[in-house]
């Protein structure tokens, strides 16, 4: 019983000594593993934000172009159906032909 007690304090020992002489070693290997990746998830991060506001821009593209076509069916109908009231509609030419005969 005294034995394993003894056994268990040498391996604890051993391995505190170990890991106080490791622990440099350690840090200077991992902590430029750990910057690299730390810059890299940076990287990713501002790609997809930068991806993800070209779609936005590009579906708010999308959307207001519905909106202006949407809009001009619309004003086209109201001339159309309005137009009677006002005469035929001419061309550039065929409006200054008119007003010269006049």
């Amino acid at each position: 019983m005294r034995e394993q007690q003894i056994e268990k304090w040498l391996v604890g020992a051993a391995l505190a000594f170990a890991a106080s002489a490791l622990l440099p070693v350690v840090k200077t290997t991992l902590l430029p593993v750990a910057e690299a990746g730390y810059q890299g998830l940076r990287s990713a991060a501002g790609a997809a934000r930068s991806s993800l506001q070209r779609a936005r821009e590009e579906l708010e593209d999308i959307v207001a172009e519905a909106q202006f076509e949407r809009m001009k069916k619309k004003l086209d109908l109201e001339i159309a159906s309005s137009g009677d009231e006002f005469g035929p509609v001419l061309s550039g030419s065929e409006a200054g032909e008119t007003a010269l005969e006049r």
